[in-house]
């Protein structure tokens, strides 16, 4: 997965929301909206788009897929390489909280001073 260009909003939450188990589409849409206190509501189309995207840079990949009510549903799992993506995202996102922090002059607890 390239980590040189910054991660969409969508596929951070979406590979956030598989750290701790793979999940089908309309739980990780549930995940996704959880994790980021309803700021960001996928729609289908949406979710699928970026779920083709993210199994073809190799960031998540089918899990398996099981058959409820006579539909079927797709679970998805981070990879060790989507593992390693997330990590550089979200350190490179504190780090840039971190220089508007200290631009603003708001303190963030536990950080030494500057």
């Amino acid at each position: 997965m390239a980590t040189s260009r910054s991660m969409s909003e969508q596929a951070f939450f979406i590979l956030t929301a598989l750290v701790d188990a793979p999940l089908h589409g309309y739980g990780i849409v549930g995940e996704v909206k959880s994790l980021s206190d309803g700021r960001l509501t996928l729609r289908v189309g949406t979710l699928y788009g970026a779920l083709d995207r993210l199994t073809t840079e190799g960031a998540v990949e089918p899990d398996h897929d099981e058959v409820i009510n006579g539909r079927l549903r797709r679970y998805y799992r981070l990879t060790n390489e989507g593992r390693t993506a997330l990590a550089v995202e979200a350190e490179r996102q504190a780090a840039n909280a971190r220089v508007a922090h200290r631009r603003l002059g708001l303190g963030i607890a536990g950080e030494g001073s500057s």
